[in-house]
């Protein structure tokens, strides 16, 4: 068998391209401010606060977790979500690497 495309590709670039496929929906990017703006874990309360139905959140939530934006833990039938604080460190070095000054000229 020969390789797939995603072969060629390293881990951390592979990583970062789950992160941002993940956050390439509006939807995800607002249940993520949303979650970033509470004091605690969201259990249930953003069906509430956002226009999609429970099964458009849920399916959404569920590619953050995947993703590794976010945490989630199940007590009973109460399902809570925080973000997940490890691989913020990822994207804001990522995004600083992208904008720090050069010495590449612009080609317009």
């Amino acid at each position: 068998m020969g390789l797939t495309k995603t072969d060629t590709y390293n881990t951390k670039t592979l990583s970062l391209a789950t992160l941002f496929k993940a956050l390439g929906h509006p939807a995800r990017i607002a249940i993520l401010e949303f979650i970033a703006k509470q004091s605690t874990c969201i259990c249930g309360d953003i069906v509430t606060e956002l226009p999609l139905s429970q099964a458009s959140i849920s399916r959404h939530l569920s590619e953050l977790k995947a993703a590794g934006l976010i945490k989630g833990t199940i007590t009973g039938t109460s399902v809570c979500y925080c973000l997940n604080p490890e691989n913020m460190p990822f994207l804001v070095q990522f995004l600083n690497q992208l904008n720090s000054p050069t010495n590449q000229t612009c080609c317009s």
